[in-house]
Formats: structure tokens, C-alpha cells, sequence
């Protein structure tokens, strides 16, 4: 099995070619770049813990959201659940 480090994701919204772009980033470089920007901490007890599909559901959600708030075209293709399920 391949051993990565460490690293965060980025998700870009491409509006012009309509794509989503996940990259795979060093944290450490970003850290100039993120300085002073939103940051919105999700505890993981709040959720006991558990990344599941529910979680899974609500923090793609959120995520895509954040892209709507500035790029909102892409509300158009939006249709989700954002609170929890059954």
C-alpha cells in the first residue's frame, strides 16, 4: 500500500468549463494562504465521532454552499438535503 503524507484537500468550482477540481495540497503551504480567511471548525464529537454517510452528507452540503455564496450558478445544479436524515 502507498503511504501518503499528510495533506489538505481543495475543492474549485470551474465555472467556466464547469468542473469541480479536488487538488491534494501540503498543509504547510497553505498556511500564508488560508491566514485571516473563513475558517469554520466542525468538532468531531459533536458527532460523536462518527464520519459517516450521514456526515458524510451534511459536510458536502456545507461545502457546496460555501462554493454557492460565491460562484452561485452552480446553485442550478444543487438539489440536496441539508439537515439529517432518518
Amino acid at each position: 500500500m502507498v503511504k501518503h503524507m499528510p495533506y489538505s484537500i481543495i475543492v474549485t468550482y470551474a465555472e467556466d468549463r464547469q468542473q469541480l477540481i479536488v487538488q491534494a495540497v501540503d498543509p504547510a503551504r497553505l498556511t500564508t494562504i488560508v491566514a485571516g480567511k473563513l475558517e469554520m471548525p466542525i468538532t468531531l464529537d459533536e458527532f460523536d465521532f462518527k464520519l459517516d454517510d450521514a456526515f458524510a452528507r451534511r459536510l458536502g452540503a456545507a461545502m457546496f454552499s460555501l462554493i454557492a455564496l460565491g460562484q452561485p450558478d452552480i446553485k442550478q445544479y444543487m438539489s440536496m438535503t441539508y439537515d439529517p436524515i432518518d
